[in-house]
């Protein structure tokens, strides 16, 4: 069958029309996504009353041939539909692989069966071919800015302030498992004693529960560096290394990102692209390359357009051997120097401001 573009979309029009694909594989680098796809089409298709009887959640790796026999060929028990789900299903073993593939030919119409394949697993081309292929790409920066409020809304029952979930992804980035995570807490902490009340997760609510304040986010460090501004810069790395989950590793790819991308910019502007086309110039680079400036593509297109002009082509030049310099010395450093490293690369960065001529 052929793969579809949205995934989600699928899912859901599945679940509205009552109307389920015999074969699901679902696969692809995003497993929360394909984890709330997996849940979504078990609550739609199999009635609560006998999922006990008529749900089976099993990890393809453990299943030998019987088993696999026996579980694509049980019958529903009082009830329409059965569901199957087989977990890691590129890992069983030769017999029960055969068993799959006997399946895969003639499905039963009364039984629901998800093949799910984790992150990072080569997709398998004769079960996609067989099934209703669904890819589970991660979302882009912009659509998980999206995500964050649809979640807040649909699933939590509280909205969230446009610069509270600015905040929320510049404090947790773009894993959707922890941007849960930190969403439920800030959800709780919102409502309060009264859950009656349509509660909004507003900046300070953020701030109160991850820890992290405006002004000290990854993202005003980036935009510290493309500024120039050492004192600022400076004075945020001790803040953003004491973030959770956030490494000095992961600090110096985010920078490079921005210097990949203000190098590019320059010579777009030295070929003559005027300023204002400058946004759409940064966001088909970070299209075509796939690169993780931190934030929402857009976001930092308009970030880089303001300091473009600060800097040379040999100022960029400089940043990018400054950057890998960096990137090498802490992969073969303590934890300890790490901060160090860091701090003399943003001063080194800063220091690499464009002359002007007289």
């Amino acid at each position: 069958m052929a793969k579809e573009s949205s995934p989600l979309r699928v899912v859901q029009a599945a679940i509205q029309s009552r109307n389920f694909a015999p074969v699901y594989y679902l696969h692809g680098d995003d497993d929360y996504l394909k984890d709330g796809a997996v849940r979504d089409l078990l609550e739609a298709s199999i009635d609560p009353s006998t999922r006990d009887f008529n749900c089976e959640i099993r990890r393809a790796s453990e299943l030998d041939a019987e088993a696999v026999s026996s579980l694509l060929s049980t019958p529903p028990m009082l009830a329409e539909k059965r569901a199957v789900v087989l977990r890691d299903v590129t890992a069983l073993k030769k017999a029960a692989r055969q068993q799959l593939d006997l399946y895969l030919k003639r499905p039963a119409s009364d039984t629901l069966l998800l093949l799910v394949s984790p992150a990072g697993t080569k997709v398998d081309a004769a079960i996609a071919a067989a099934s209703e292929t669904l890819e589970f790409a991660p979302l882009t920066p912009e659509r998980v800015r999206r995500w964050i409020a649809h979640h807040a809304t649909t699933v939590l029952t509280v909205s969230i302030a446009d610069d509270a979930a600015q905040l929320l992804q510049q404090a947790v980035g773009n894993d959707l498992h922890q941007l849960a995570s930190e969403l439920d807490k800030c959800a709780s902490y919102a409502i309060g004693v009264d859950r009656d009340v349509r509660a909004t997760i507003d900046v300070d609510m953020v701030s109160a529960v991850v820890g992290i304040r405006r002004g000290e986010t990854v993202t005003d460090l980036l935009d510290a560096v493309a500024r120039q501004d050492a004192a600022a810069a400076v004075t945020l790395v001790a803040h953003v290394l004491g973030q959770p989950k956030v490494t000095a590793v992961q600090v110096v790819m985010m920078l490079s990102t921005q210097a990949f991308a203000l190098s590019f910019g320059r010579a777009r502007r030295d070929a003559g692209i005027p300023t204002n086309r400058l946004p759409q110039e940064f966001f088909a680079f970070l299209k075509e390359t796939g690169g993780y400036p931190g934030r929402p593509w857009n976001e930092a297109s308009s970030a880089w357009t303001k300091v473009t002009e600060q800097w040379s082509a040999a100022s960029c030049e400089k940043a990018l051997e400054l950057l890998l310099e960096s990137d090498i010395a802490l992969k073969e450093t303590t934890v300890s120097n790490a901060e160090q490293i860091l701090m003399s690369l943003v001063l080194g960065l800063c220091s690499t401001r464009r002359r002007k001529v007289a």
